[in-house]
């Protein structure tokens, strides 16, 4: 039988990983690339446009 004394993983015990020098430096990496991905992501989309925000055609003189 396997003596398994290791406390069972949660998302603090995770937090405490993340917060160890060396894997400090790979979260804030990852973090700083995935902002810059979704950054680019969202400039690279284009707005939405509506056929009615033209300026409307002049029929009339000026008076």
């Amino acid at each position: 039988m396997i003596d398994d004394s290791r406390p069972p993983r949660t998302f603090k015990g995770f937090l405490r990983w993340a917060m160890t020098p060396p894997q400090a430096w790979g979260v804030y990496l990852l973090a700083v690339l995935l902002v810059w991905l979704l950054s680019f992501y969202a400039g690279t989309l284009k707005p939405k446009t509506t056929p009615g925000t033209s300026a409307p055609a002049v029929s009339a003189p000026k008076s």
